[in-house]
């Protein structure tokens, strides 16, 4: 064999890369292809929470409050695919294989991941907290003098 197959070397505990391919797999019509350790583990979180929740007798199917809730969550999806692509892993990947090797790369991006969740929690909550008075803008700017990025001058939204 002078090319080894796809995704046959080592590999880091990621979702991102192996969601694709067994996405490719299954459109394949799950051909002899390889299935590599992060397609295996990937498929075993799903089948794994999905044995738990009917086991513990939890499963339930929750659904979305209203079509911009599920727009919402549309958009955020998609957004979380595209930064794992362009950080080249998930969390997972960047934040316990990639910090635990000490990646340079890898704690740029766990910092860019963990400021992100933070700004999103607070303008989450100024959104709730002000709901027609907080724009998306307003709650940002907010949220952003709230962790010390901008100056206290910028707030748009009174500190609760």
């Amino acid at each position: 064999m002078d090319e080894p197959p796809l995704h046959a070397a080592a590999q880091s505990y990621t979702f991102v890369s192996p969601s694709g391919d067994l996405y490719n797999w299954a459109l394949s019509g799950f051909g002899q292809d390889l299935v590599s350790f992060g397609m295996a583990a990937a498929a075993g979180v799903v089948v794994g929470s999905l044995v738990w929740a009917i086991v513990s007798r939890s499963f339930r199917i929750e659904w979305f409050v209203n079509l911009r809730d599920a727009l919402n969550h549309v958009v955020g999806g998609l957004l979380m695919g595209i930064g794992g692509v362009l950080a080249m892993g998930c969390t997972i990947g960047q934040g316990v294989t990639g910090i635990s090797t000490l990646a340079v790369g890898s704690g740029l991006a766990f910092g860019s991941i963990a400021l992100g969740a933070a700004l999103t929690m607070k303008v989450q909550y100024y959104k709730m907290v002000y709901e027609e008075e907080a724009t998306f803008t307003k709650a940002l700017v907010t949220a952003l003098v709230d962790l010390r990025l901008l100056p206290k001058g910028m707030r748009r939204l009174e500190a609760v």
